[in-house]
């Protein structure tokens, strides 16, 4: 395998995609500009043309709806959102149309196969309006399917697996991941949506995380090896459909766990595998289980509140430690300085 950063496997998917498919099209704010959502439809863009790849303007709600009937007449649409906080301007086509239409018609009016793409992330002195992450939003509605990309490789293969399924689909991508690089497959191979990945093995404590947190709970694993604690890192992928059989497979062996998400505690994706971890292998726990995600307000403004409003791998390790009962004096500073400056 090369090694390609998140943001040229997700380019490197779409483009193998469009090539497959000449039925596939991109729109969306500036997906046509120079960045090209931050060079992740660059690419597309020079190799398709205008007529596959073109700018929109702000109209979320209409665009959507226009892409459910491109879909729905043989299309295979990308909306693309350059943060996903734009996207609840189209919730009503997205909850209401897409994700209910193989229920509501059946066999009888086909599939709408869209894709939409939002970039999540922090909001470095943006605000509540920029920084939020919708995944349990979007995955409390059945028909809808969510996925949080982690690694440059799924990065690749979820989009493959999104342009060539029935359902539609919501990929989710955290903006601090776009510069890591890993290992991606050339090959047009999708990564299956529904499917968690344990991408670390440990003994000691489960760490169920969802995209960019997986990168902080490795960060975290790698910090607590040196003092002898062993974290298994469950990367979700899909946050629905949901993997609960590799999750309560990791609870089961480990007997401890933590679950980090990019939303808000309450009432989320934490909350939801905590949940059914309690039904289903609550006898495998020697602790609590420990949710980690955003405190129980928007995002700050100011940047010295918003350094510790977002949670990190000291935060994940602390949490470990705590968990078994051991001190964390002795952790050094395991956190990345986060040095994004925008536009979006």
């Amino acid at each position: 395998m090369r090694e390609l950063t998140y943001v040229d496997a997700l380019s490197e998917g779409l483009v193998q995609a469009m090539e497959a498919d000449d039925g596939i099209f991109v729109t969306g704010i500036a997906v046509d500009y120079p960045s090209g959502i931050f060079g992740s439809t660059v690419e597309a863009a020079r190799r398709f043309g205008p007529s596959r790849v073109f700018d929109a303007p702000a109209m979320e709600n209409a665009l959507t709806g226009i892409a459910i009937g491109a879909a729905a007449m043989g299309k295979r649409p990308v909306v693309v959102h350059p943060r996903n906080d734009f996207m609840f301007l189209a919730f009503d086509q997205m909850i209401n149309l897409a994700a209910k239409w193989k229920y509501m018609y059946g066999s009888h009016a086909g599939s709408v196969p869209i894709v939409v793409r939002g970039v999540i992330g922090r909001g470095w002195g943006q605000g509540a309006t920029h920084s939020q992450s919708l995944q349990s939003v979007l995955a409390h509605f059945p028909g809808l399917q969510v996925v949080m990309p982690a690694l440059p490789q799924d990065a690749k293969g979820l989009t493959i697996a999104a342009l060539t399924g029935d359902a539609p689909t919501v990929i989710l991508e955290h903006r601090s991941l776009y510069p890591i690089a890993g290992p991606v497959d050339q090959a047009f191979a999708p990564t299956p949506i529904g499917k968690a990945a344990v991408v670390r093995d440990g003994t000691d404590v489960s760490v169920v995380a969802s995209s960019y947190m997986v990168v902080e709970a490795m960060r975290a694993a790698e910090s607590l090896e040196q003092d002898g604690v062993s974290v298994e890192v469950v990367d979700l992928r899909s946050i629905r459909p949901l993997d609960e059989e590799t999750i309560l497979a990791s609870v089961r062996k480990t007997g401890c766990l933590i679950v980090a998400d990019t939303s808000w505690v309450l009432y989320g994706v934490a909350s939801e595998v905590a949940a059914l971890v309690a039904e289903k292998a609550f006898h495998s726990l020697k602790a609590p289980v420990y949710r980690i995600g955003l405190a129980d307000s928007p995002a700050p403004v100011s940047q010295p509140l918003e350094d510790a409003f977002y949670p990190k791998a000291s935060t994940i390790a602390k949490a470990a430690l705590t968990l078994l009962g051991r001190t964390h004096s002795h952790l050094g500073d395991i956190d990345l300085a986060d040095e994004f400056k925008g536009p979006y």
